[in-house]
């Protein structure tokens, strides 16, 4: 009598993605495990200064802004068969309910990634189909090398372009318009001016 393996083959290759040592940062792409290279500080400030911004105005439990967003940085989530692991993602806090554990089933309202020379291929001709085709509402394209933000919102499986933004833009990018976000503070430099 054969042995059947009770896992399928994405719960056993999720196995061994858990088993990866602690700050490894990895993805399942594909049917395989790809590890990732950690982000340099100008990809990392631009993460962490929208993630702020957008969480003083919009986060769940603000009180200096419309609120009614849950916005994680780097959630672990499965789309299918792939586990991604966006720069930021948000839930309208209607929708969200927060699992036990890792990997988040519940598709995000909103994603955002933010490129590097490593990630933006990857970013532009994986990920941007995938979400769409998962249902991701809304996404951001941040490049903090060229200094602008793409907005785009999903029709079907197909990404719109709701707009694109220069430098030192203030700008009110859907689906947070309700707070105007100051672009030229994601590529600020501390200590300068």
């Amino acid at each position: 009598m054969p042995i059947v393996d009770p896992q399928s083959p994405f719960e056993r290759l999720y196995a061994q993605y858990r088993a990866l040592p602690e700050g490894v940062k990895a993805e399942i792409v594909a049917g395989e495990i790809r590890t990732l290279p950690r982000p340099r500080p100008k990809h990392v400030r631009a993460v962490s200064v929208l993630g702020i911004r957008l969480g003083r105005s919009f986060g769940w439990d603000t009180d200096d802004g419309p609120g009614g967003w849950v916005i994680l940085d780097e959630p672990e989530l499965r789309l299918g068969d792939e586990i991604r692991a966006p720069d930021l993602a948000g839930w309208r806090l209607e929708r969200y309910s927060e699992p036990e554990d890792n990997p988040i089933t519940l598709v995000p309202d909103w994603i955002c990634e933010v490129l590097s020379r490593t990630t933006a291929r990857s970013d532009r001709s994986e990920k941007m189909p995938l979400y769409a085709k998962h249902g991701v509402g809304y996404l951001w394209i941040v490049d903090p090398e060229m200094k602008t933000l793409e907005v785009y919102r999903r029709e079907g499986d197909l990404w719109v372009v709701v707009a694109s933004y220069g430098e030192n833009d203030a700008v009110s990018p859907p689906p947070f318009d309700a707070v105007p976000l100051d672009l030229a503070s994601l590529w600020r430099i501390p200590g300068d001016g």
